[in-house]
């Protein structure tokens, strides 16, 4: 990703009071998790880049040192001193700016998620996240002990200084928090550094709260957030600035690297038990005001996605992806993905045509190849099929055809994908969706054989939203794919809707009981029939075994399957 995309805006908040102009930054950056070294030299680029226009105070990502979340390297005790060995090294690089780096503290008997505050080539205080988070995709209290101090702190130049304070993400979540004890002490802005985790309308949850909070706390608040994708999680970016009265001054670009710098006036104040920063007086050019705006949903989820994946193919130094295409909507859309995510040249489409795929299939399959220019190798799997049928046959004599045959042929396919992987180097992209993810309409060992599962969390009426998205774009998944109704093709004339409700109600059902833990009695309240509701419901329940075994696949609802959501496989609670 570019370094070197820099946002400018110029904020004049007036009041018949003293003010003082101060330059500042959100470092915007992507930092890969125990990369200290990679990590260390982006922070001083972007350093570099912020003292090359005059800026006062620069802010960067939470733990931006280590990357976000180490998760359990944090039990390394390696790892945490080369942490503060390299936090050491940055800060004798950094002269006449304030720099707030976040990093991991090492206290007597704790560890601290922490932001160093430095200047003039040295650490000079450091602030410790107070609220930990233990929710959803978060297990802060697993590894990190809470802040119990608020300190504020003093810049000035010659024309003046004011104060400022700090906070780190899910402290500016609580309203009574360190926000309001900051305001308090006389702070005039809070620089708070993040790492919040993307899902579809969190940039409007984070802007409501720091709005809410600046309008009642009489402050600007400069809000940094990571931008990149690590394993499951995706950090959207979009900092921004809010002034006391509300407003949205500025905005960084989503899903993309940048350097947001803007001018505010803050209120000229002196304040006792502080420390102090002293800055350079200099004449700087002008700026022009910037805010970036807010994407569609569909817009927004497909950028989630190829940064969710672009990470995690170039972070783990995979080459070149390989994708079983099936003809169907949701290959289409992983494959689409990868290219529009690596490029051509790096994506490898497989059709294994078997006696129940139709020539509309394999015709969608070469179409949707040849428009995105991949290679596609062609594998028919009959044979293959043939050998399995007459090696069990003695076993299953006077059996029904049944599941198990099915299952055989999609299976034969995800061998085959695994092959290619251990032969060429390969990460292998399932395409399996949310909707049969959370079903179990899936099969293990086969279509959910793989290394990464783009389209894990995409809901399948979603999947033809962002295709049809991608389209508006450049028409490239094929119209046919987008119209014809959804089939495994594993048994003759085979369609999703035999084995499952209409993805329209489907979805919806899962939603609120996936996401918003509803129960079966409140879902049938809502208007849907009992039958479905309850049928749709025991998928969800009988299929957590399956979900275990999934490959890692991109976060982009408010709760996915994983991290979010951690049921017991053994369960005989129903309602």
């Amino acid at each position: 990703m570019p370094f070197e995309s820099i946002l400018y805006t110029m904020v004049n908040f007036k009041k018949n009071i003293k003010k003082f102009p101060v330059r500042v930054a959100c470092a915007q950056i992507n930092c890969t998790v125990g990369d200290l070294k990679g990590n260390a030299s982006k922070i001083l680029h972007y350093i570099d880049m912020a003292q090359k226009s005059d800026v006062d105070v620069i802010s960067f990502p939470e733990l931006a040192v280590t990357g976000y979340p180490p998760e359990d390297l944090l039990l390394k005790k390696s790892f945490v001193k080369d942490c503060i060995e390299t936090l050491s090294w940055i800060s004798k690089k950094i002269d006449n700016i304030i720099a707030i780096v976040g990093f991991v503290d090492r206290g007597k008997n704790s560890l601290f998620n922490a932001a160093a505050v430095i200047n003039r080539k040295k650490i000079k205080a450091i602030y410790h996240k107070v609220f930990l988070p233990n929710y959803g995709v978060f297990d802060e209290v697993r590894y990190f002990s809470q802040g119990k101090e608020n300190p504020v702190f003093r810049f000035s130049t010659k024309k003046g200084g004011s104060i400022f304070g700090i906070s780190i993400c899910e402290d500016i979540w609580h309203n009574n928090g360190p926000i309001s004890k900051l305001a308090k002490s006389g702070a005039s802005i809070i620089f708070t550094i993040n790492a919040s985790p993307y899902h579809m309308g969190k940039i409007k949850e984070r802007e409501k709260i720091a709005i809410t909070l600046a309008e009642k706390n009489n402050l600007f608040i400069v809000y940094t957030n990571l931008v990149g994708g690590q394993d499951e999680l995706v950090f959207d970016g979009q900092s921004f600035i809010v002034s006391p009265d509300g407003k949205i001054v500025s905005r960084a670009e989503a899903f993309k690297e940048q350097l947001l710098i803007a001018d505010i006036e803050v209120e000229a104040k002196k304040f006792k038990n502080t420390i102090d920063f002293i800055l350079e007086t200099r004449d700087k050019k002008n700026i022009q005001t910037i805010i970036s705006k807010h994407l569609p949903e569909e817009a927004e989820v497909y950028k989630a996605l190829l940064l969710g994946l672009t990470d995690y193919v170039e972070k783990n130094n995979f080459k070149k992806v390989v994708v079983g295409l099936s003809g169907g909507i949701d290959s289409a859309v992983v494959t689409t993905l990868a290219v529009d995510a690596l490029g051509k040249e790096r994506v490898v489409g497989v059709f294994m045509p078997g006696r129940y795929s139709s020539k509309e299939s394999e015709t969608d399959a070469k179409k949707l190849a040849e428009n995105l220019g991949i290679q596609l190798l062609i594998i028919p799997i009959e044979e293959i099929f043939n050998a399995y049928l007459n090696t069990l046959g003695p076993y299953f004599k006077g059996m029904p055809v049944d599941i198990t045959e099915e299952n055989l042929q999609a299976r034969i396919r995800g061998n085959i994908l695994m092959a290619l992987s251990n032969k060429f180097g390969y990460l292998v992209l399932t395409t399996g969706n949310k909707s049969e993810m959370s079903t179990g309409y899936a099969t293990l060992y086969g279509d959910m054989a793989g290394g990464f599962a783009v389209i894990k969390d995409v809901p399948k009426t979603l999947v033809y939203k962002i295709a049809r998205y991608r389209n508006s774009i450049k028409s490239v998944i094929p119209e046919n794919i987008l119209k014809k109704e959804p089939t495994a093709e594993l048994k003759p004339d085979q369609k999703d809707s035999d084995t499952l409700p209409p993805y329209n109600i489907l979805d919806e059902i899962l939603r609120m009981y996936v996401e918003e833990d509803r129960s079966i009695d409140a879902i049938i309240k809502t208007g849907f029939d009992e039958h479905i509701v309850k049928k749709a419901i025991r998928m969800v329940d009988r299929s957590e075994y399956k979900r275990r075994q999934a490959p890692p696949g991109i976060k982009i609802t408010p709760r996915s399957f994983g991290k979010d959501r951690r049921m017991p496989i053994t369960n005989k609670y129903n309602s």
